[in-house]
C-alpha cells in the first residue's frame, strides 16, 4: 500500500502523526484473506493520505452449507473515516466462477456526528478501576447522516374513549455502520483494538470542524 502523502503534523501543536500505513498492509496480509485485493481497494479510498488508526475484523459467515468469509476495515486519516468491506461469493449469474467483492466508503470527518461505543464488562470485573483487559464485548455505531432508521406507531392521546384519528408518531434515528467484537469469538486482544480504534475516532471528531 504506497504513502503518497507527506509526513502528517497536528494543525494545532506541531505534533509528529505515526503514519501506520505499513502497519495495516502487514496486518492484512496476516490474515490471508485476499490481501492483495483488499489492499488495493484501501489504497484507492485512502488517495494517498496516511493512516493514523485502523481495525480490521475478519470472520465467518454461514450461508446454508457454506461457510464464507469476510473482512471490515476501518481506518482513520488526518480528514476522513474510510471503511472498507470484502465478501467472497459462490459463482453466479455475475460471474461463472468465485469471486470477491470490495466496497470503499470514505467519510469527511466533519460529517460524523455520532460515535457510540457500548462495552459489556462481567459484574465480577466491574469493580474498581476496569481497564480493556475487562471488557467482555464491545460494539461501535457510527453515525454520518447517511442511512436513517425511521420507527412508526399510530399516534394516540390521554382520552380511552377518543376514536379520532391523530395520525402517527415515531423517531428517526441514525444507523450508519455498527462494529461487534467479543473476547469470546475474536479474542481479548480485538477487544482492545476496536476500544483503542474508537477513542482515537472520538477524539478525531472532537476537534474543531472549520
Amino acid at each position: 500500500m504506497a504513502n503518497r502523502h507527506p509526513s502528517p503534523q497536528r494543525a494545532e501543536s506541531g505534533e509528529q502523526l505515526r503514519d501506520r500505513t505499513a502497519e495495516l498492509t502487514a496486518d492484512i496480509e496476516t490474515t490471508g484473506y485476499y490481501p492483495q485485493v483488499v489492499t488495493a481497494g484501501i489504497d484507492d479510498a485512502l488517495a494517498g493520505e496516511p493512516v493514523l488508526a485502523y481495525v480490521l475484523h475478519h470472520e465467518p459467515t454461514f450461508d446454508r452449507e457454506e461457510v464464507r468469509r469476510h473482512m471490515t476495515v476501518l481506518t482513520l486519516t488526518p480528514s476522513r473515516l474510510v471503511l472498507a468491506h470484502t465478501d467472497e461469493h459462490s459463482a453466479d449469474d455475475v460471474l461463472p466462477e468465485p469471486y470477491t467483492s470490495t466496497t470503499t466508503e470514505a467519510v469527511p470527518l466533519r460529517t460524523v456526528d455520532s460515535v457510540v461505543v457500548t462495552r459489556t464488562v462481567p459484574m465480577a470485573t466491574a469493580v474498581g478501576a476496569v481497564s480493556a483487559r475487562d471488557t467482555a464485548e464491545v460494539v461501535l455505531t457510527i453515525g454520518w447522516g447517511a442511512v436513517r432508521r425511521l420507527d412508526l406507531e399510530p399516534a394516540g392521546c390521554s382520552d380511552p374513549s377518543c376514536e379520532a384519528d391523530h395520525g402517527y408518531t415515531g423517531s428517526a434515528t441514525a444507523d450508519d455502520f455498527s462494529l461487534r467484537v467479543s473476547a469470546a469469538a475474536d479474542g481479548g486482544a480485538a477487544v482492545q483494538r476496536l476500544l483503542s480504534f474508537s477513542r482515537e475516532l472520538s477524539a478525531a471528531t472532537s476537534r474543531p470542524r472549520w
